[in-house]
């Protein structure tokens, strides 16, 4: 599957996004006030973004749940509903640009749309993408026990099952080494 670069930007900011949700009651909203909403606007370079609001804050929390959704979809038809209220619902508007130093891309989001539909109608069709290729099981939930981060699986043979190998993998890797150890010993 060919991924351009605006899909795979898109791609990485669903992924942060989603993962900004507290996983449960007592976790902290990675989007708690503006300030963090600008940050992260900044870190992920989305451009044609006018002041943020409080409602801006509150449309991202709501598309980041529909978001969550998609990444928990049993299968492409679930995930496609979910896509395409998100897509349709910012008002989807196809159009070429070359700003800021970058080659020829599309963007989806109408001029002037708020930052919620700038990123419901990009990130929605980086995802559409994935499940138009029959490739929607690449949108996955880290299997460790503990985590339950969104990611998406780009190995070659969708063989990744953790957010981050590093962390979660060699920590579940650790601990049934020294499970089968204790169980040797004794």
């Amino acid at each position: 599957m060919l991924i351009t670069h605006d899909t795979r930007c898109a791609l990485d900011t669903v992924v942060d996004l989603v993962n900004t949700a507290p996983e449960d009651a007592t976790a902290q909203d990675g989007l708690p006030d503006l300030p963090a909403l600008t940050e992260f606007i900044a870190t992920h370079e989305i451009s044609d973004v006018g002041s943020l609001t409080e409602a801006d804050l509150a449309g991202v929390r709501k598309i980041r749940g529909l978001f969550a959704a998609v990444f928990a979809a049993p299968e492409a038809r679930a995930a496609a509903r979910l896509i395409n209220e998100l897509v349709a619902a910012a008002g989807t508007t196809p159009r070429l640009t070359d700003h800021d130093g970058y080659e020829w891309h599309v963007h989806y989001f109408a001029p002037g749309a708020s930052v919620a539909d700038h990123l419901a109608a990009d990130c929605g069709m980086a995802l559409a993408f994935f499940v138009v290729a029959g490739e929607q099981e690449r949108l996955r939930r880290c299997e460790a026990p503990d985590c339950r981060r969104a990611f998406v699986d780009l190995s070659r043979n969708r063989s990744r099952r953790y957010c981050d190998s590093r962390t979660c993998g060699n920590r579940l890797h650790v601990a049934a080494y020294r499970a089968r150890r204790k169980e040797a010993a004794g």
